[in-house]
């Protein structure tokens, strides 16, 4: 048992250490410091991928994590609170799936890779994501995060500003109802 307690404030003083550090890359890159953003976009940039992921077509993702943090960069100066890094920047990218989603429009052509039948894991897993999307933001984001880009539940309560319980309950309620809906056949091909 002490040894378990042990590992656990390892992980604590680990988790408080990684946060001081992004709270002085914040101040650094607030002062202009490229190489600081840099740490900044390393480290929150699968929570932005996430988020992104959670809300905005798979093929727009990428291109809106750019987009976010072109923004954050711009916007360094209006950032208050160093330590609110990863609240500000996960706020910055919910606006900026609002906005591709709002600005789409199909108007790409139709090629043959339209028409390629996918494979079952890659048809499933897009399954999967659409019942996601359609979940309430308090259990997609963190589902995402924890399943797409493989974050812990302490990386995710870090990353986020989030409680580790509260991170943990919604895991385990997000992925409750998601069993619940796929089970009900709402992931199923055949709905499109």
């Amino acid at each position: 048992m002490a040894a378990a307690v042990h590992e656990d404030d390892e992980g604590l003083h680990a988790d408080v250490d990684a946060l001081a550090d992004d709270i002085i890359a914040a101040r650094d890159a607030q002062a202009g410091s490229r190489a600081a953003f840099r740490k900044l976009y390393d480290g929150y940039g699968p929570m932005v991928h996430a988020i992104l992921l959670a809300r905005a077509p798979a093929t727009d993702v990428d291109d809106l994590v750019q987009e976010v943090f072109v923004v954050a960069w711009r916007r360094m100066g209006e950032l208050r609170d160093a330590a609110a890094f990863g609240s500000w920047v996960a706020s910055i990218a919910r606006h900026r799936a609002v906005d591709a989603h709002r600005r789409r429009r199909p108007t790409e052509p139709l090629t043959e890779q339209h028409f390629r039948t996918p494979t079952l894991a890659t048809a499933d897993a897009l399954a999967i994501l659409q019942v996601i999307r359609k979940l309430p933001d308090a259990y997609r984001e963190p589902l995402v995060m924890r399943f797409v880009q493989g974050m812990t539940g302490p990386e995710i309560a870090m990353r986020t500003g989030m409680t580790a319980g509260s991170v943990r309950v919604n895991l385990h309620r997000g992925v409750q109802l998601l069993r619940t809906r796929l089970a009900d056949g709402e992931g199923s091909r055949s709905d499109g």
